[in-house]
C-alpha cells in the first residue's frame, strides 16, 4: 500500500499474482507494483482521473511484459488488483482471477468477476459457485496482463463510504479455500492486520500444502470523528 507523497487523503493498495515460472512469475508481479507506485506518485487528482490512472498502470504493465519476452527467456504474465481511496470514494480496476471484496456489515456488496473459464462457465450459469471451486480447470485464465491479446480491464467504484467499510484484495491461493461470507465475516470483526493473519493461517491450514500462494490487502474505513466545537473566548 502507497499513502501519495504530497496529497493527504489518497492511498493506493496493489496486488499482483505473478506466473511464468518463478523468476518470470516475480518480474511481473514486480512490474506491476513499480509502475503502481510511480504512477501513483506523479498522480494529480486534478488532471487525471482514477479510471485513467488505474488503466494506465495495468497497461503499462502489460506492455512492459510482453517486451520481456523479445530480450529475454522469460515468458512473465500476471494478475492484478488496484484500489484506489480518496477519502470517501473507493475507485478499482483488475484483470485476471485475484479477487477485490468489497465488504459492510459483515456482507459482501460487491465481488470482481475472475476471467478465467471457470469464472465465464459460472457467470453463464452452468456451474455453480462450489463446482468452480473444485473445477479441475480453474486456474485457466482467459485475460491477464503479459498475455498476447490486450488484456481486459474491468473498473469499479463506489462512494460516498460509511465508516467500517472494508476492501480486501486477494489472490486465487485464498479465496479458492475460504468462502466469500466467510472472508466478510473475519475482516468485519478483526482489526486488518489480525485478519490478514488469521485469513492466511486458515488459507495454508485448508490448503493442506498444495495451495497455491497467497497474497492479501486489507483497507478498513474508520468512523470519522466530528470536529470539536470551536470557543472564541468571551463570547456565549
Amino acid at each position: 500500500m502507497f499513502r501519495h507523497p504530497t496529497r493527504s487523503g489518497l492511498l493506493l493498495a496493489v496486488l499482483a499474482d505473478g506466473m511464468g515460472g518463478h523468476a518470470g512469475g516475480a518480474m511481473a508481479a514486480d512490474q506491476v507494483v513499480i509502475r503502481a507506485r510511480q504512477n501513483f506518485e506523479a498522480y494529480m487528482p486534478n488532471a487525471e482521473s482514477p479510471r485513467e490512472l488505474l488503466g494506465g498502470v495495468l497497461d503499462e504493465a502489460h506492455r512492459v511484459m510482453r517486451l520481456t519476452r523479445f530480450t529475454s527467456e522469460q515468458d512473465p504474465h500476471s494478475t492484478a488488483v488496484l484500489f484506489l481511496l480518496q477519502r470517501d470514494h473507493a475507485s478499482w480496476a483488475h484483470c485476471g482471477d485475484s479477487r477485490l471484496y468489497h465488504v459492510r456489515g459483515g456482507r459482501v456488496l460487491h465481488r470482481t468477476e475472475d476471467h478465467s473459464l471457470v469464472g465465464a462457465l459460472e457467470r453463464s450459469g452452468r456451474i455453480d459457485g462450489e463446482a468452480a471451486v473444485r473445477h479441475p480447470r480453474r486456474n485457466v485464465l482467459l485475460s491477464c496482463l503479459g498475455g498476447d491479446l490486450d488484456p481486459e480491464i474491468v473498473h469499479g467504484e463506489a462512494g460516498p463510504l460509511p465508516g467500517g467499510d472494508v476492501f480486501v484484495l486477494c489472490t486465487d491461493g485464498l479465496w479458492s479455500c475460504i468462502p466469500e461470507h466467510e472472508v466478510a465475516a473475519l475482516v468485519q470483526s478483526l482489526p486488518p492486520r489480525a485478519a490478514a493473519a488469521r485469513l492466511i493461517e486458515l488459507g495454508r491450514t485448508r490448503a493442506s500444502g498444495l495451495g497455491d500462494n497467497i497474497s492479501v490487502a486489507i483497507v478498513k474505513l474508520v468512523e470519522r470523528m466530528p470536529a470539536a466545537p470551536h470557543f472564541v473566548p468571551g463570547l456565549r
